[in-house]
Order: structure tokens, then C-alpha cells, then sequence
């Protein structure tokens, strides 16, 4: 049977245990899966300070191809819909370790703290899938690191349910 939707899941990083998403800042792959279309499911709420100031932060998660046998075949990944706030935008980057399993090999890099860039991604806000970044074969029960950048402007006015939709696609064997 091909790969379904259903293979393919989400997971924060931070190490097997963490269940917060304010703690998803690089380092082994965490059990919790991310659930989509839930506000706060990687980032937390954008403060007055930091609105006022403007506010650059960082969070990571993995993409896994949980199937049991088949590989997820040429994988790329965009930003499907960006964030509607004129104040915020999204960018993302793929973790130079690369495809693992997430928690002894293609482990993400840890970053100290959500306003510290990690090291050795290349952000960028690709918009279609012809744009997306190539991320390449992710085996049965491997995953990729995926870095994302929200930044916020300087003066930016509050934005209720501020969100961006990112994308994946991949072919599969029959």
C-alpha cells in the first residue's frame, strides 16, 4: 500500500519527552506529534514588548515518514500560506544534519534559547512546491529537522489568530 497522510506526522523536537512547544528548540526528536490547526501548537502568542519592539524567534520539528516499509520519495516543503498579519512573517530552513532518525542520527542542532538563530540553516519563505526546498528520500521511520523563523516588526499591531500553513510533498512507490 503507497504512503498515506496518515504516514507522514509531525513531531516537536527538544529531546523524546517534551510535550512543550516553547521548548522545541533543536535537539532530538520529541514523541509528542504537533496538532495541526490548533493555535499555540509551535508557537506560543506575540507579547506588547515584544510587538513593540519587534521579536524575531525560532522553533524546530520534524517531519517523519512513519510507515512501515516505503520510502517518501523526493520530498519538498513551502510555506502554503503565510501568515496573514502585515506585521509577521514565516520563514523556514532544513537542519544541516539532515535525514535521520532524529535521535542518534540527522539530529538537529540545539539552540540556547528561542532568540538564538541556529546554526548552519538558510531560511527562506518558498511559496510553491517548484520553489520548495528539496529535502530529498526520507526512509521507512526517518525524519528531517525543520527550522522556522517568525519574525515580528517593530510596532506591529495586535493580530488575532496570526498563523502560516506550511506544506509538504513526496512521491511514494505503489
Amino acid at each position: 500500500m503507497p504512503i498515506t497522510a496518515t504516514d507522514i506526522n509531525f513531531y516537536l523536537s527538544g529531546g523524546a519527552t517534551n510535550t512543550n512547544p516553547n521548548a522545541s528548540l533543536g535537539g532530538a526528536i520529541s514523541t509528542t506529534q504537533i496538532t495541526d490547526a490548533t493555535l499555540n501548537n509551535l508557537f506560543d502568542d506575540v507579547t506588547g514588548a515584544e510587538s513593540s519592539a519587534g521579536d524575531t524567534e525560532y522553533r524546530c520539528f520534524y517531519v517523519k515518514n512513519d510507515h512501515a516499509t516505503l520510502t517518501w520519495q523526493t520530498v519538498v516543503a513551502w510555506i502554503a500560506s503565510n501568515t496573514p498579519s502585515p506585521g509577521t512573517t514565516v520563514d523556514i530552513g532544513l537542519d544541516p544534519a539532515g535525514v535521520g532518525d532524529g535521535a542518534t542520527t540527522g539530529v538537529a542542532t540545539t539552540i540556547a534559547d528561542e532568540g538564538t538563530a541556529p546554526t548552519g540553516v538558510t531560511f527562506s519563505a518558498p511559496a510553491s512546491a517548484a520553489a520548495g526546498l528539496a529535502i530529498g528520500n526520507i526512509p521507512p521511520g526517518q525524519a528531517i529537522a525543520v527550522w522556522v523563523r517568525r519574525t515580528v516588526s517593530a510596532g506591529a499591531a495586535a493580530y488575532n489568530n496570526d498563523q502560516v500553513t506550511i506544506q509538504f510533498q513526496g512521491d511514494t512507490a505503489a
